[in-house]
């Protein structure tokens, strides 16, 4: 029986890997011992760059945050103190929009946090 050298899995393993490369600079989309590497080193930086948006958003999120609060005449911290002391469960995306978007009722947010740590 005839050995079977080129056959369809060798090729379609060959193939996903290539097409993941597409767009790469260089013999790193055409040549598969190069493009295998870039595609396993992209899936790395993607692996990371997912847990890196989480900590990017909430940072951002914590600046918006302070610096309507500042505007205010608190800092973040007693803000969020604040926050806690009054029993108000908003998280920091909800207060980071409201922040931007209703300054009305985010004035009013700080002015019950104040009276709450007076």
């Amino acid at each position: 029986m005839p050995r079977a050298v080129d056959g369809t899995k060798h090729k379609d393993r060959r193939k996903k890997i290539l097409d993941q490369a597409k767009g790469y600079w260089g013999r790193r989309s055409t040549n598969y011992r190069v493009a295998k590497d870039a595609v396993h080193k992209a899936g790395q930086y993607a692996y990371r760059g997912r847990r890196e948006k989480k900590r990017d958003f909430r940072k951002l999120w914590i600046a918006r945050i302070s610096a309507a609060v500042q505007a205010e005449g608190l800092n973040y911290s007693q803000f969020m103190h604040g926050l806690k002391l009054a029993n108000i469960e908003l998280n920091r995306k909800a207060l980071s929009n409201m922040a931007i978007e209703d300054k009305a009722a985010f004035s009013a947010l700080v002015a019950q946090v104040k009276a709450v740590l007076a």
